[in-house]
């Protein structure tokens, strides 16, 4: 998966931390909700401007973050 397409950094929004495009939810916010049990049909439900390609991108993201 291309995380590009779904991940920026934006010195304006949130401090620069890794938001998804279009929004100001931050990949750290949303690991924090899985992390409290969320569940992916949760977070989409209630984050609706979320798409399930955006949530894979995360974890994309993340992944290859802690891979180098």
């Amino acid at each position: 998966m291309d995380w590009q397409q779904y991940i920026h950094s934006d010195p304006q929004i949130l401090l620069g931390k890794p938001t998804v495009k279009g929004t100001r939810l931050s990949v750290e916010f949303l690991l924090g909700l899985f992390a409290a049990g969320w569940t992916t049909q949760q977070i989409l439900e209630n984050y609706p401007t979320l798409t399930p390609d955006a949530l894979r991108a995360v974890f994309a993201f993340v992944a290859e973050c802690i891979a180098i």
